[in-house]
């Protein structure tokens, strides 16, 4: 995978210099005072000899644009700009090939960079950073604000006026080149030097590495405010890659092999633009990012903050290069990767090549799964249990002449002559009223038929804050037609709201302890309700007892997970570590003189436990349409995937999060909006201290994580817009984010929350997001193309009165 093409022994050693490579050429220092300069593509063509420095060089780079190739180097004496193009044809004519001088006497010079259009070059001397002009000798602006020498600097390639340092002060700083002030300074992020930096332009991301492996990418926004996107451990994501291949190489037989550990600095960065599919025409994944460290190559995906691949030396026999003392990273030709690399601890330099077609066939996947069925029930599948009804039984008469009525229909029309007689014949309406509920009924419709605006922003408006007993808002759930919603308390209770929160909610009380759960039914007749007292409960609306209690030790663990499954034919839950799948009939008839007596049925049709028999955390799957689907999360950080029509688990993720999972939540879109069949594939996971993470069913991958939103130890909740572009997750910092699907920053914050946020959730049918908090208040946020004026209610305080079941 790793092709060396060029070593080079040097006569000293070049372990912490910067270096130069770029597409097409390789710079390499010769006897302190003079460079080599390689093709890249023809190694074995002589190099071209540029001489005029009479110090050491200590940094060398080229420049950013594709026509000309400049090449800048630096030493005590002098900064250099070379025109390769141009000393290549001077030494051609047996000329001398000669540079431009930009700069004299700056100093100990370690670190170079141009800009995008390759005008100016920023050159890193002690504490100082020096703006120099590349067409002649000029100070442009001097920057000087670290309190400690500069180890990296780069020009931003969206704003060219704009540059980050860092610094062995443990920061960095955002410099505005026009006003030469500072735009943003970052807070001590580490207790090692930070020693680069780089720009990633399709996100706006700017990330930064230090000497012990740790990464911080920041969103560097229009105000030039940096706030942190995501964090990261190289060692950290190395050992859970690490387990990952451990668990393969267990199941294959393989012994893992201890192996010691070492510091990994980062000491440069590049992105690896993938192709997804199999031709170059296909779309670009640029969230993958090459490291350079001191043991080797390591791909990160910047979307998961996972470790793809780690490329060590010691895994290519054949190299020069056994430790890495600095790296110099560029695209090269026909989708390839090219590094110029220094030893440690040998004076000695190789060139290096890796080849992208081989990495992608190295982090190739096979196939997953789909939540839409690829084929028909199986004869033994649990799916196809069916409840018996029991007919009504009438009692059989005895022979004999049946008694038939005397006339032939079953009612007779009066004679007419116990009536009074009529004084008036006719008498015509005139005074005919239109009825106004035909046409309410039919505004109605028109409303329930309106299609979910798939381009409208993100809810982030303020419009209704309502408080209602002062206990947590476990979970909340709107209606199919998003016009109710229900909202399970810790004080064991459940409120029925319109989706207006206007008027008095209706209340259900039969639960001992706190409702984890509820669940509308897909015809919107019925709900459920699950509490910690191990018991679930089915309601139907305007009846204040249950038409069914599953409870009296049926469980012996609390009811995790419920919810109405496959187009409302069973109950799907989670008890223990055990899915159980219910057949159920609603009957709400009652008798009279044995009223509490149940006339609905439950039925067990199936029961499957986990693979390692680990207690069931959350439990999701689609009742919107058929699906075998069923997706499960342990205590043990895993997440399992059942097929409900073979009744077994057919994959495992061990350690989906550094803790277990609290919330499992599918993209089902709703009755109002319409998404791609590929969307319905991705699901949410939420951990504590490992933020939220979304999955792909169809690679049993993650392909994007959240983690601005503060999560330490409530179990905050999250949930997908109807049209799939939007991401709403709690937070204990009294917000509630929402994110765009596509980028791990988020669009808003959504403050002004009294307590913690437990739950959100999206309207199916509006652009509104409902969110409820640990001290029992719910705020309604819409979105700024249907906002209105913002209606508080706080003063109306719900309580729940003495209703039992």
């Amino acid at each position: 995978m790793v092709i060396e093409k060029l070593s080079f022994t040097c006569d000293r050693l070049l372990s912490h210099r910067q270096l130069a490579c770029c597409h097409s050429y390789c710079g390499i220092p010769l006897n302190g005072k003079n460079i080599l300069i390689y093709s890249n593509m023809d190694i074995e063509q002589k190099p071209l000899l540029l001489t005029g420095h009479h110090g050491e060089i200590r940094a060398m780079t080229f420049g950013k644009r594709s026509g000309s190739v400049l090449l800048c180097s630096a030493s005590a004496d002098y900064i250099i700009v070379w025109d390769i193009k141009l000393c290549q044809r001077r030494t051609q004519e047996c000329k001398v090939a000669a540079g431009t001088v930009i700069g004299t006497l700056l100093g100990e010079v370690v670190h170079l960079s141009f800009c995008f259009s390759d005008e100016r070059v920023a050159a890193c001397s002690g504490a100082t950073v020096y703006i120099l002009s590349s067409k002649r000798h000029e100070v442009i602006s001097t920057l000087t604000n670290h309190l400690g020498p500069l180890t990296s600097a780069e020009f931003c390639p969206w704003n060219k006026d704009i540059l980050v340092t860092t610094s062995e002060d443990r920061t960095f700083k955002v410099w505005d080149l026009k006003t030469v002030a500072v735009f943003y300074q970052s807070f001590v992020l580490s207790a090692s030097p930070l020693l680069s930096v780089f720009f990633l332009e399709e996100n706006r991301h700017l990330i930064t590495g230090s000497t012990d492996g740790q990464l911080w990418c920041f969103s560097l926004h229009d105000d030039h405010k940096c706030h942190l996107v995501t964090k990261m451990d190289l060692q950290k994501m190395e050992k859970r890659h690490q387990v990952h291949q451990g668990t393969v190489n267990d199941q294959a037989g393989v012994e893992a092999v201890d192996k010691v550990e070492t510091s990994k600095p980062v000491l440069r960065m590049a992105s690896c633009s993938l192709f997804i599919g199999t031709s170059n025409e296909d779309k670009k994944d640029h969230s993958w990012l090459c490291i350079g460290s001191s043991d080797g190559l390591y791909v990160v995906d910047l979307a998961t903050s996972e470790l793809l691949t780690a490329l060590y030396f010691r895994d290519y026999p054949n190299l020069s290069i056994t430790m890495a003392g600095s790296w110099s990273i560029s695209p090269g030709w026909d989708d390839s990767i090219v590094f110029l690399v220094s030893s440690l601890f040998t004076p000695c330099v190789a060139l290096l090549e890796l080849r992208l077609c081989d990495l992608r066939s190295t982090l190739a996947c096979g196939e997953g799964f789909s939540v839409f069925p690829s084929c028909t029930l199986l004869l033994e599948s649990p799916l196809n249990a069916e409840l018996k009804k029991k007919e009504p039984e009438h009692p059989k008469r005895k022979g004999g002449i049946k008694e038939q009525p005397l006339i032939f229909h079953s009612k007779v029309k009066s004679s007419g002559y116990s009536s009074a007689p009529r004084s008036i014949m006719f008498s015509p309406k005139t005074n005919i009223q239109k009825n106004p509920s035909s046409k309410k009924a039919n505004k109605n419709t028109g409303l329930l038929l309106r299609d979910y605006p798939a381009d409208s922003s993100a809810p982030a408006i303020p419009y209704i804050h309502l408080n209602l007993v002062n206990k947590p808002v476990h979970c909340l759930q709107y209606s199919g037609d998003g016009k109710h919603i229900l909202c399970g308390l810790g004080d064991s209770s459940v409120l029925l709201y319109k989706s207006s929160l206007t008027g008095n909610p209706t209340v259900y009380t039969g639960h001992d302890k706190p409702v984890g759960s509820v669940s509308w039914s897909l015809n919107r007749q019925w709900w459920l309700s699950a509490s910690e007292d191990q018991s679930l409960r089915i309601w139907t609306h305007g009846n204040p007892e249950p038409a069914i209690i599953m409870g009296n030790s049926m469980f012996s663990k609390p009811i995790r997970s419920a919810q109405f499954y496959y187009l409302d034919k069973f109950l799907l839950l989670a008890s223990g570590p055990s899915v159980y799948l219910y057949l159920y009939n609603v009957d709400i008839t009652r008798d009279n003189i044995k009223r509490y007596q149940q006339r609905s049925v439950v039925k067990l049709a199936s029961c499957i436990t986990t693979t390692s028999a680990t207690d069931i955390t959350a439990l999701s799957a689609i009742n919107d349409f058929f699906s075998y689907m069923v997706l499960v999360c342990g205590s043990d950080r895993s997440i399992q995937v059942f097929d409900m029509n073979k009744g077994v688990v057919v994959s495992a993720l061990p350690d989906a999060h550094s803790r277990a999972v609290h919330c499992i939540t599918q993209n089902k879109g709703s009755m109002f909006s319409t998404q791609a069949a590929d969307s319905y594939n991705l699901f949410l996971t939420s951990a504590v201290t490992d933020g939220v993470k979304i999955w792909d069913l169809r690679t049993l991958r993650c392909v994007r994580r959240y983690d601005n939103h503060l999560n330490r130890c409530h179990p905050c909740s999250s949930s997908v817009s109807p049209c799939g572009r939007f991401i709403a997750s709690g937070s204990e910092d009294n917000c509630a984010y929402v994110y765009d699907i596509r980028s791990s920053s988020y669009l808003h914050k959504l403050q002004r929350h009294s307590d913690t946020v437990l739950s959100v959730t999206f309207n199916p049918a509006t652009p509104e997001l409902l969110t409820g908090t640990l001290d029992g208040k719910l705020r309604l946020f819409q979105s700024s193309s249907g906002a209105r004026l913002s209606h508080d209610t706080s003063a109306a305080v719900h309580s729940v009165p003495n209703m039992t079941a």
